[in-house]
């Protein structure tokens, strides 16, 4: 999948994105805020607007569910995110 092994490709939203392995924590893992940036170049903002991140095929256990604002998740090659946002006005 990637042919750097410094680099993990992870799957957000249907594209493929290939991070360095530096952007992940020591344990292999990547922040909420972190996902929501690969996702959204320019992420919508104000009082109402809701992010929601859901994965699956994570390399930790679980290995697939939601991620909430403030968490973050053990990723592999392959681990695949869907974020959508929404305006709860």
């Amino acid at each position: 999948m990637t042919e750097n092994k410094d680099d993990v490709t992870l799957i957000v939203n249907s594209r493929e994105k290939e991070i360095s392995s530096k952007v992940l924590s020591p344990n292999g893992e990547i922040t909420f805020d972190e996902v929501v940036k690969l996702a959204f170049a320019d992420p919508p903002s104000g009082p109402y607007i809701v992010f929601t991140v859901s994965y699956w095929n994570g390399a930790g256990r679980p290995p697939e569910g939601i991620l909430y604002s403030g968490e973050s998740v053990k990723v592999q090659d392959g681990t695949v995110f869907n974020v959508t946002v929404t305006d709860k006005s």
